[in-house]
Order: C-alpha cells, then structure tokens, then sequence
C-alpha cells in the first residue's frame, strides 16, 4: 500500500458509516442495478459529460480506440459509472481491476497480455499501484508494448510484447499523488465535482422508481439535502429511508417521513452523523472552539486520529465548520451556529478568533 493513502482501518471506517462515501458489499450490488447505462442516463457532472462525449464521438467516427481517460474525484461521483459508459458508448467490453491488486509488474503483464484489441481496461484507485507496474503501464499506454524479463541476474532477457490498441480509464480520489509521466499520457482528464442538491433530487427520483419506492419530491428533497453532495449517499439514505416508511409507514415518503428515518440513523439535516457531531462537539465543548491539536481531539472523541483525520474532518472543513490552522484545529462561527451554542468571548473561542482579525 502507498504510505501516503489512508489506511484500511480508515476505509473500513468510513464504509460502515450511512454517510461515508467508500461502497460496501451491499452498494455494489445496488449500485450495479441503477447504474445508467449511458451518457444520456448520467445526472450531473455536465462539462465532463460534455466533454467526454466528444472525446467517444470523434473516436467511434474515426474507427479507432478512445484516448486514455483519467477520472478524478472523492469516491462516490460515479468514476467506475462513466468507465461502464465509456465501454458500453464504445460497443467494447471492459475489464475492472484496482491498484492495490496490482503489486508487481507480472501482474499487470497478464492483464495487458489477455485484452481484446478495443477493450477498456478501468483501473481504480490508480494511484496506489506498485512503482514497477507503473512503469511498465508507461510504455503500454504510449507504444502499446510491454517488455517481459525472463530469467535473473546477468541472464535475464526482456521479451517485447505487443499488445491490442486498448482503453485505460484510471480512477483515483488523489490525483496530487500521480506521477506527471503517468498523467501526462492520458488524452482526456476529468475531475468530478461534488453535486449540488437540485442534481441529488433528481438521482433520488432515478433510483426510487427503480427501486419501486414512492416519493415525494419534498421527501426526495430532504434526502438530497443530507447526501454532502454524493449520489452514492443519497442512494444509500433512500434505501434506509424506504425501509422506515414501510415499516412505519405506508410506504410513502414525505418529507416528515424522511426527516424522522433518518432522526433515527442520527443523520441531521446537513448531512452530519455521530462521528461528525462528536468532533464538533468535543472542539466547541471541552476546547472552546480551539484551537486544538488533532491527537488530542482524537482522544477526546475516543477515535483513531487517522479516523478522525481522514473520515470526519474533510467533509467538516468542506461545510465550513472546521478550520484547519497551524495551531490546531479551530471551530468556525458556522459550527457554533449549527450546534445552537453560544461562542465564548477571548481568544480561545471561536468568537475570539473573528476578533483578533478585527471582524
């Protein structure tokens, strides 16, 4: 694993969480159900669409394999959805693998060896594959060529391999950690935003009519509005939510519906959990509102700092209720707010802290 990933502990973290954005067993195989098949099917994400479009059209019309695609983004936008897009618009089938699985160039020489000239190849979480693969991925993706060492030590041969014109689309939630030679010879780059709640409504209706659910469009609102801008979660949320109002209800959702199911999966209505509360509460309680450093507020919260670090804090920061400060960790105005306290006056509050910049 590349030391500057989080660790497993992490991403398991961050799975088992209704709000965590890493898929589960059970999302992959909802996921694969109300994936859309094609470009016209995808919510949101309109540049990349856009673009992405052209890019397939212009190669289907010249008879030839689409350029290389680099997907980036948090987990949870649809990265491994468009690389099903890119196969399914291209009429070629596709091949799914992970860096983590790929620790030795051998590895990846088998798979480079066995595809089918036109083939897509999806590799995520690209970035985490072993330094040798890579380089080998190099003069794949350039030449279409790998060369294959036989034997070790001063006997050793390198066996040119020529391989079928393929596709690779690499998918990654750190493109900072790519090599430049890497990135550079990918002809379309991508990166996904997060969606906005107008965007979310709409992938809620999708799935709920996939699903058979009925919905509301204020309920379908309201389970946009706690999604922190991605589909995956939103999906995850109607799932829950559909089991309530069957169980609760008649099987409708409404917005009361909604907001009490997910009352009772402790998801408040901006779409933070215990984790998340716990952080912010321990900040603004115990350290009024910082600044703390992080190990101590992982201490205080009973969690990992990594957990903390990694699972809880970014979304907080992309809310606006956590800053990140050469001091520590710092509690914004907008977190006091949200949590109905009162921020002390003086410079350990978060009060304090607007008044020493004089605002």
């Amino acid at each position: 694993m590349n030391w500057d990933d989080p660790t497993d502990t992490d991403t398991d973290a961050d799975a088992e969480r209704l709000v965590g954005a890493v898929a589960d067993r059970d999302d992959q195989a909802v996921e694969a159900a109300l994936r859309p098949k094609d470009l016209g099917e995808f919510i949101g994400q309109e540049k990349v669409r856009e673009q992405l479009d052209l890019v397939l059209r212009a190669a289907r019309a010249r008879g030839a394999t689409a350029d290389h695609v680099l997907l980036s983004g948090a987990p949870g936008l649809g990265k491994t959805t468009l690389s099903m897009i890119i196969a399914a618009e291209m009429g070629a089938p596709i091949r799914i693998t992970s860096g983590p699985a790929i620790q030795h160039a051998g590895d990846l020489a088998a798979i480079l060896s066995s595809l089918q000239e036109g083939e897509v190849l999806f590799l995520d979480e690209i970035h985490r594959m072993s330094r040798p693969a890579e380089e080998m991925l190099y003069m794949a993706m350039e030449d279409f060529r790998v060369d294959v060492i036989v034997g070790k030590g001063p006997g050793a041969t390198a066996i040119p391999l020529e391989l079928p014109p393929f596709t690779l689309v690499g998918a990654t939630t750190r493109a900072g950690l790519l090599p430049p030679p890497l990135r550079d010879r990918f002809g379309f780059t991508a990166h996904m935003e997060f969606y906005e709640p107008r965007e979310l409504e709409r992938v809620v209706h999708r799935s709920a009519g996939l699903l058979d659910v009925e919905i509301e469009p204020d309920g379908a609102a309201e389970i946009a509005g706690r999604s922190r801008g991605t589909p995956r979660i939103a999906n995850r949320l109607l799932r829950r939510v559909r089991d309530y109002a069957q169980v609760k209800a008649d099987g409708l959702i409404t917005r009361e519906i909604a907001g009490a199911a997910l009352a009772v999966y402790e998801v408040d209505a901006r779409g933070l959990d215990r984790l998340d509360r716990a952080v912010l509460e321990a900040l603004l309680k115990l350290f009024g509102g910082g600044p703390v450093g992080l190990s101590t507020l992982a201490v205080a919260v009973g969690e990992e700092r990594e957990t903390v670090e990694e699972v809880a804090e970014p979304f907080l920061v992309r809310e606006g209720l956590l800053a990140r400060t050469p001091r520590g960790r710092v509690g914004t105005p907008a977190a006091w707010a949200h949590l109905g306290l009162t921020p002390p006056r003086g410079p350990a509050g978060g009060q304090g802290q607007q008044d020493l910049f004089g605002t």
